[in-house]
């Protein structure tokens, strides 16, 4: 398995142990450390990318594995802020709804052999969604220090939220921009 392929499986592998810290209450400093993990499995996306189309390591299994790393991250954690409070259950339910639709119009284009790249605009969703849920384990983290006053986290809290919800337009955003550039695969239709 080479670097870039490794990189997505600790993304994987971070996963259950970001959500033992969201979901277990009295672990100390549960948010910080939940963020520092959530911060290093953010970064492995950037990193895995690059990596492999600079060393030219792209294999099938990065393909497939990259993008499902990058929603089950992203998906796992909000959906564990939704049990904490944090943020509405509509919030995931767009975004599933429109993770969804993109991967059935790419399973009906590579019927067709055709094969409908990433965008920028998904990839602007993917960066701000992780944005937002860094966001929200700053403002978390700030509310388990005792020293730091709550006001702070109350901002923090706000402006991940703001960023959160600009999020859930990029990916409403970006899910119209492929139906649009895919619309002759449906003419049939």
């Amino acid at each position: 398995m080479n670097l870039p392929n490794k990189l997505t499986v600790s993304r994987v592998l971070f996963i259950p142990v970001i959500m033992v810290l969201l979901l277990v209450e009295g672990i100390p400093y549960r948010w910080l450390i939940g963020g520092i993990c959530f911060g290093l499995a953010s970064l492995t996306d950037m990193l895995d990318g690059r990596i492999a189309r600079s060393r030219n390591l792209i294999t099938d299994f990065g393909k497939l594995m990259d993008p499902v790393a990058d929603k089950m991250l992203v998906m796992s954690t909000l959906i564990c802020f939704i049990q904490q409070g944090i943020c509405g259950a509509w919030v995931v339910v767009v975004i599933l709804f429109r993770e969804f639709l993109v991967t059935s119009m790419r399973m009906v284009a590579a019927d067709k052999g055709i094969v409908i790249a990433a965008n920028i605009w998904g990839k602007i969703k993917t960066v701000t969604q992780m944005i937002a849920i860094i966001g929200i384990f700053c403002g978390q983290t700030v509310y388990e220090f005792s020293f730091i006053p709550a006001w702070i986290g109350d901002w923090l809290m706000l402006i991940a939220k703001v960023v959160l919800y600009a999020a859930v337009a990029a990916t409403i955003f970006s899910g119209a921009r492929y139906m649009y550039d895919s619309r002759a695969l449906f003419k049939d239709a």
